[in-house]
């Protein structure tokens, strides 16, 4: 990811922090309404589910800019979803619903740039996850 990139994300995910309950909720909306049979993977309280998911992305566009530090908790994340009986395939539905969320929250400022900052973003950080998934699995 380039500075700016990173800059970029950066500020869209302060804008989205503070309404991160409801991004959370819909974002897992249109996570299921993309592809309903995601939901019987997710057992527990939605919610702490929702505080999860927002303090990851949060720390993880914390530390965009040092990359080689933010890998291995990525690759130790996507060890654990693997248990959890996440496929590859899933993450290309959760980026969609990702971009989508970030869309509803940011409204007007959700810019073509800011939509290519955070397809990168996603992109890389989800490639890591499924390497590191695929070593796991064999």
């Amino acid at each position: 990811m380039t500075p700016e990139q990173i800059q970029l994300v950066r500020s869209s995910f302060a804008k989205v922090a503070p309404i991160a309950e409801p991004a959370a909720a819909m974002f897992y909306d249109r996570l299921f309404t993309l592809d309903p049979s995601l939901r019987p993977l997710f057992k527990g309280d939605m919610a702490e589910q929702g505080r999860k998911l927002m303090t990851m992305i949060g720390a993880a566009v914390a530390n965009l800019h040092q990359m080689g530090e933010l890998t291995p908790t990525v690759r130790a994340l996507a060890v654990r979803h693997v248990g959890y009986g996440v496929e590859d395939t899933y993450y290309q539905t959760v980026g969609t619903a990702l971009l989508w969320t970030l869309e509803q929250g940011l409204g007007d400022g959700f810019t073509p740039a800011v939509r290519d900052a955070w397809t990168v973003c996603y992109g890389t950080l989800s490639a890591e996850m499924m390497a590191a998934a695929a070593e796991a699995r064999t």
